[in-house]
């Protein structure tokens, strides 16, 4: 007896190339002068409908933040991982915007030793999005890298209207307001670090957000989204959990929160007001991914 199977149904395309666009981006280039902040941007590959998850945009939109502060050198990765490790060589921070868990790019054992040695080094970390979760026997050591591991066990994801209060004390906040991110995606209740952990952007979550026992648990409690964390030999690291939406790069204060957190975790002082985060419109439409969305055939179908 044949199994009862849609006749029909569309499917997203996902097309790894580069578009032509974003070829014009230099890659792994290197810093001209030593003396430079070298930050390594991880943009992982092409992932979920057009707006969302646009890892390559979104870090090319940080890469021009970041060229704004004197000193700083951004290296663009594609793909997820370079082809040349050596580009990692004098790092002082690796962002990390990508599809995680199990379609992490650098699950692979000699990829993972390497971000090991680059915190070993006392490199910086930043991680976002999907980025803050990891299989759950890579768990713990992830979670001594950034503070705090996303695992279905007691985490929630989801999109919904957030309205986020920044902690001011914090370097991160100069320059920095509140803000509102409607419908983008979050994740929240995640396993922290018990010590050196400071709350960065919080916000409310409705009630039919929490989807776990532990988040239920904890209804009407105040949610960290990102969070700063002073490692024990002196690194520091930050998580933000948004950005699913592109359109969000559009917030000035998501910009400047993410750019001065890379600073940070450089251990490079934020400006007074703020890291410089000037952007023209249409560096918000730019670099984006190629995605279609097809007609899937039938798995008897001729093609």
């Amino acid at each position: 007896m044949k199994s009862i199977l849609p006749l029909l149904f569309l499917s997203l395309s996902l097309h790894a190339e580069l578009t032509d666009e974003q070829k014009q981006v230099p890659l792994e280039v290197d810093a001209p002068d030593a003396s430079m902040t070298k930050i390594v941007l991880l943009a992982g590959s092409v992932s979920n409908k057009p707006g969302q998850h646009e890892y390559f945009a979104g870090c090319s939109i940080l890469a021009k933040c970041l060229k704004q502060t004197p000193g700083v050198w951004p290296v663009m990765v594609a793909e997820g991982w370079p082809k040349n490790e050596a580009i990692f060589k004098g790092a002082k921070a690796v962002v990390v915007y990508m599809d995680a868990g199990e379609k992490l790019a650098w699950l692979e054992p000699t990829r993972w030793a390497k971000i090991r040695e680059l915190m070993v080094s006392g490199a910086g970390l930043v991680a976002m999005h999907q980025a803050v979760e990891v299989p759950a026997s890579q768990a713990d050591e992830f979670k001594g890298w950034l503070g705090a591991v996303w695992q279905k066990d007691i985490g929630c994801r989801g999109h919904w209207d957030m309205s986020l209060t920044n902690n001011p004390a914090h370097a991160t906040s100069a320059g920095v307001a509140s803000f509102d991110a409607p419908k983008d995606g979050w994740l929240y209740n995640l396993h922290f670090a018990h010590q050196g952990v400071t709350p960065l952007l919080t916000g409310k979550v409705a009630d039919k957000a929490r989807t776990t026992a532990h988040a239920k648990a904890h209804a009407g409690r105040d949610e960290v989204i990102a969070w700063a964390y002073e490692r024990p030999d002196g690194a520091r690291s930050i998580g933000f959990t948004g950005a699913d939406l592109h359109s969000s790069w559009h917030i000035d204060s998501q910009r400047r929160f993410v750019t001065n957190a890379i600073l940070w975790t450089a251990k490079l002082d934020v400006p007074t007001g703020g890291a410089p985060i000037v952007c023209e419109e249409a560096d918000f439409t730019a670099n984006m991914d190629r995605k279609l969305l097809l007609k899937a055939k039938k798995p008897d179908e001729k093609k």
